[in-house]
């Protein structure tokens, strides 16, 4: 009797059963690489404000890769060619598009290692595995790097309109309960088509847009840079600091193995590129590193690492306030002072919990790429000259916020 292997099926909150291809996609989702997605949250320290945001990588990159079926079904349906092997390179290239995260996505993207983003650590993954699976992911990563002849293909996997956004809008909006951020997936896909190798929007998709544009400012504001999560996410960026520096000055303090590695020495993109080992070291971190080294450094003997790690675990926040334009020089070293005063810590010491920055958000980026909307007549305009509703300067106008965090002085 013939062996045959049976579909997997996933059952995801948002979409109901998602079919998984059997060959390179199950393979794929099966390589430790990806299941390492399983221990990266989406949304950092989100689940601080909304508790229900536990959801992971993993959860998004299935749900993207679900997404790019039914667009793949669609756009074929009006009539334009996605062959085969393009159409397994879209999905492979959804399905790892984030496999490059660290812990904690966002909040620690720039702090595990220098300068380096997930983009670039995703690539190099896409590469280590096209090695180990015989060139099989070669389209996915053309696609990935919009070096494919086809156009439209990186625009379904990286654009103002792709399968990400529509996933992470929706699928963030079920986990925090943000109810403005639930967008028409179904609706938004089944209005895609291509004109001039551009993917574009029937016009009678145009108001399905407008609330996707309006969902991700909404979400923007309310989930990824809400004040609080800003607070905590920037308290684990110092914390990490704190850690480094004491590694540097000599001081021996528990880490995990993996997160040690990074801990000890600054890696550029260089370094990944000519030491392989390193993208192996990097692929053991998850959240559970930092969560295990933060319980430790809860209790060390210094000051400012035992501080911010048990305010951070048991949710003691730094306070922090948020305004248009920048806090004064004199109003950051005001704070710096009394606390300085208060725990008898050097300036140095005290910069940890008092700090500055921006945040900034715009909600369309025109001169970056265009949401393009295909008239009844034939005539592809961008979705700003096409809606009645929205107004180009109030659209893509980059809104700027200045933050202070501080400690709850006694």
């Amino acid at each position: 009797m013939q062996n045959r292997k049976k579909d997997k099926i996933i059952n995801d909150p948002i979409y109901g059963f998602v079919k998984l291809d059997k060959g390179i996609i199950t393979d794929l989702i099966d390589h430790p690489y990806f299941q390492r997605l399983r221990k990266i949250s989406q949304l950092g320290l989100s689940y601080l404000v909304y508790p229900g945001a536990h959801h992971t990588r993993f959860h998004h990159a299935i749900g993207c890769m679900y997404l790019m079926n039914k667009a793949i079904t669609q756009i074929r349906n009006k009539g334009h060619e996605i062959t085969e092997d393009e159409a397994v390179g879209l999905k492979i290239a959804i399905l790892l598009h984030d496999i490059g995260h660290g812990p904690f996505s966002h909040a620690l993207e720039h702090s595990i290692a220098s300068n380096i983003s997930h983009e670039n650590l995703s690539i190099l993954f896409m590469q280590r595995l096209n090695e180990q699976f015989d060139g099989k992911l070669s389209i996915a990563i053309k696609i990935f790097q919009d070096k494919h002849p086809k156009q439209f293909l990186h625009q379904l996997v990286s654009s103002q309109l792709d399968m990400d956004r529509l996933d992470y809008l929706k699928r963030d909006s079920f986990f925090s309960g943000v109810t403005e951020g639930n967008i028409g997936t179904e609706r938004i896909i089944n209005m895609l088509d291509i004109v001039n190798d551009n993917l574009v929007v029937e016009e009678k998709g145009i108001y399905s847009i407008e609330k996707f544009l309006i969902a991700r400012r909404l979400m923007y504001w309310q989930v990824y840079l809400h004040k609080t999560v800003i607070s905590a996410e920037h308290m684990l960026i110092k914390v990490l600091q704190r850690a480094k520096e004491l590694i540097s000055d000599g001081k021996d303090i528990y880490t995990t193995p993996s997160l040690s590695v990074f801990l000890n020495k600054n890696y550029t993109l260089a370094n990944f590129e000519t030491n392989p080992q390193l993208l192996d070291d990097f692929a053991q971190l998850d959240d559970f590193d930092i969560y295990a080294s933060l319980k430790y450094w809860k209790n060390d003997t210094d000051f400012v690492l035992s501080s911010l790690s048990d305010m951070i675990l048991n949710r003691k926040l730094l306070k922090i306030k948020v305004q248009n334009n920048e806090f004064s020089a004199s109003e950051i070293k005001n704070e710096i002072g009394k606390i300085q005063e208060q725990f008898n810590i050097s300036e140095n010491e005290a910069e940890y919990f008092i700090f500055s920055d921006k945040v900034s958000n715009s909600t369309y980026n025109i001169e970056k790429a265009n949401i393009n909307i295909l008239m009844k007549n034939g005539n592809v305009i961008d979705i700003t000259a096409a809606s009645d509703q929205f107004n180009i300067e109030a659209l893509s106008k980059r809104v700027d916020k200045y933050f202070l965090c501080y400690p709850k002085l006694k």
